[in-house]
C-alpha cells in the first residue's frame, strides 16, 4: 500500500470516485440488459437493436420516441434496487461507508451507497442537484451523484444529449468538482480503464490542475484496477494519476483486500 495513499486516508484528504464496477459486485444490471429493455419497450428484436447505434444513441432514440424515460426509469429503478439485496452483506460498501472519506463523487445512479451508509449508520448529505449545495451539514460527509440520481429523472446522464451536456463540466456540480479537487487526492474504485468516459475525466482534473495557480502542490492521484495495463499506466503517469494494481484476479475480491488495507 502506498504510504502518501494511506496518509491521504488517515488525515481525511482523499476523495473517492465510485464507478459502476462498484455497484456491479451486487449483481446490477448492466448495458446489455438496458438496452435489452429498450428494445423490448420499442418493439424491436434486442439483438438487432444493439446494432443500431451506441447504448447512449440508442438511449436517445427511446428518449425522442417516449418523450423521457417514462417506464424506462421505473424499470431501471426497481431493477438497480432489488428489495433482496442485503447490502449489509457487500464488505465493499460497508469499507467504502467506514473511511474516511469526506467526499464521494459517483457516476452510479444507484442508492446503494446511500443505503450503505444508512446501514452502517454513517450520517452524509447527498447532492444531486445545485439545489442541494445550500443545504450541506457542516463537517458531514458528502456523496455527490456526478451522473445523477434515481430521484432526480432530469439529472440522469443517459442518454447523448445529456452526455455531451455533461462534458461541458460548467455545471454547478462541476465548479464544486474543480473546488474539491484542487485540496484532495483522488482515489478511482470501479472503473474500466477503457472506458472513454472516465479517461476524459482523468484529462479534465489533469486540466483543472494545469489550470490553476498551484499546479506543482498538487497531491497524487491514484486509480485501482485488478487487470494490469502498461499503456493505461504509462498515459496516466503523465497525467499525474497513478495505478494501483492487485494480483488477484477476482475484480470483487482484490476491490475488497485493497479497501481492507486501505482503511484498517
Amino acid at each position: 500500500m502506498k504510504e502518501e495513499l494511506l496518509k491521504a486516508h488517515c488525515n481525511g484528504r482523499l476523495m473517492l470516485f465510485v464507478g459502476a464496477g462498484v455497484s456491479a459486485n451486487l449483481g446490477l444490471p448492466d448495458w446489455n440488459t438496458l438496452i435489452g429493455r429498450i428494445a423490448e419497450e420499442l418493439d424491436y428484436d434486442p439483438k438487432i437493436f444493439a446494432t443500431y447505434g451506441t447504448p447512449l444513441a440508442l438511449a436517445e432514440f427511446y428518449k425522442k420516441r417516449m418523450g423521457g424515460l417514462g417506464s424506462l426509469r421505473s424499470w431501471m429503478d426497481r431493477e438497480w434496487h432489488n428489495t433482496n439485496t442485503d447490502i449489509t452483506k457487500s464488505d465493499i460498501h460497508r469499507l467504502i461507508a467506514q473511511g474516511n472519506f469526506p467526499k464521494i463523487y459517483t457516476t452510479n445512479y444507484d442508492r446503494w451507497l446511500e443505503s450503505a451508509h444508512d446501514a452502517f449508520g454513517v450520517k452524509y448529505d447527498k447532492i444531486k442537484s445545485v439545489a442541494d449545495l445550500v443545504k450541506l451539514t457542516e463537517g458531514r460527509r458528502q456523496i455527490i451523484k456526478l451522473h445523477g440520481d434515481f430521484d432526480l429523472e432530469e439529472s440522469i446522464v443517459l442518454d447523448e444529449t445529456s452526455y455531451f451536456k455533461r462534458l461541458n463540466f460548467d455545471t454547478p456540480l462541476d465548479i464544486k468538482l474543480r473546488a474539491d479537487v484542487l485540496g484532495s487526492s483522488v482515489l478511482f474504485i470501479g472503473y474500466s480503464l477503457n472506458d472513454i468516459n472516465i479517461r476524459l475525466l482523468f484529462y479534465r482534473l489533469t486540466e483543472m490542475w494545469g489550470s490553476s495557480n498551484f499546479a506543482t502542490a498538487r497531491p497524487k492521484s491514484y486509480v485501482f484496477t485488478s487487470r494490469p495495463n502498461p499503456v493505461a499506466e504509462e498515459v496516466l503517469r503523465h497525467w499525474g494519476i497513478e495505478m494501483i494494481v492487485s494480483e488477484e484476479h477476482d475484480p470483487g475480491k482484490a476491490l475488497t483486500d485493497f479497501l481492507q488495507q486501505l482503511t484498517a
